[in-house]
């Protein structure tokens, strides 16, 4: 069983049931792989099936991920430790909390302090842009119809963690993915660099018993 980290927007997103492929780039990218000797060998090859083949994937199809989260640990006047999750407190229910609750990033969750688990039900290569509209709100993209004087209602898409609308779900997708890599990075791994991604596709599932 292997990690797999979220912001707490995304770990939200899982928990309404929103969230369902997350993407991740790969790598090494591209220009290596494609330089190959392989590459020469097999030209009729796709890229897109050549990056599949000579690219590890981050996670296997079949494999079971714990979720990595914002968190803390607590413990009660019985000496007795319990978890909490940043992505629960939607209405700032522990913001009066903050000297009691020493938040933690995902990065350093054990694996015992985990409450989600995902199954991988597929793991493919693409492009970032090759996107359908169907996958793009399937990555967490807040879906809505607002009301409009003499109409039935139009479509807007929320960027989530913020109030910013697109009026595509692919719009909102390409802002969210932007907004996760660092300013440095953006050139090669941002939306207009259009990277190849690995799409991992999930499905919440029970913890192992294996696990406890």
């Amino acid at each position: 069983m292997k990690p797999i980290l979220f912001n707490t927007e995304m770990v939200r997103a899982i928990l309404d049931g929103r969230k369902t492929v997350t993407r991740r780039v790969v790598k090494p990218q591209h220009l290596r792989v494609l330089e190959s000797p392989y590459h020469k060998e097999h030209p009729e090859m796709p890229d897109g099936v050549l990056l599949d083949k000579l690219c590890r994937p981050p996670y296997l199809s079949g494999g079971i991920l714990y979720v990595r989260e914002t968190w803390a640990e607590v413990e009660t006047v019985y000496g007795v430790p319990y978890y909490v999750y940043k992505a629960s407190d939607q209405n700032g229910l522990h913001s009066s909390r903050q000297n009691f609750y020493r938040w933690y990033p995902s990065i350093h969750m054990p694996k015992e302090a985990a409450r989600l688990f995902l199954r991988v039900t597929g793991v493919r290569v693409e492009r970032l842009q090759d996107i359908s509209e169907e996958d793009a709100i399937s990555e967490g993209i807040e879906k809505r119809s607002v009301p409009v004087i003499n109409a039935s209602g139009v479509l807007e898409y929320r960027i989530p963690g913020t109030n910013s609308v697109c009026i595509s779900g692919r719009g909102a997708f390409s802002n969210l993915w932007n907004s996760t890599i660092k300013m440095d990075k953006l050139p090669v791994h941002g939306w207009d660099a259009n990277p190849w991604v690995w799409v991992i596709e999930f499905k919440r599932c029970e913890r192992p018993k294996e696990e406890g």
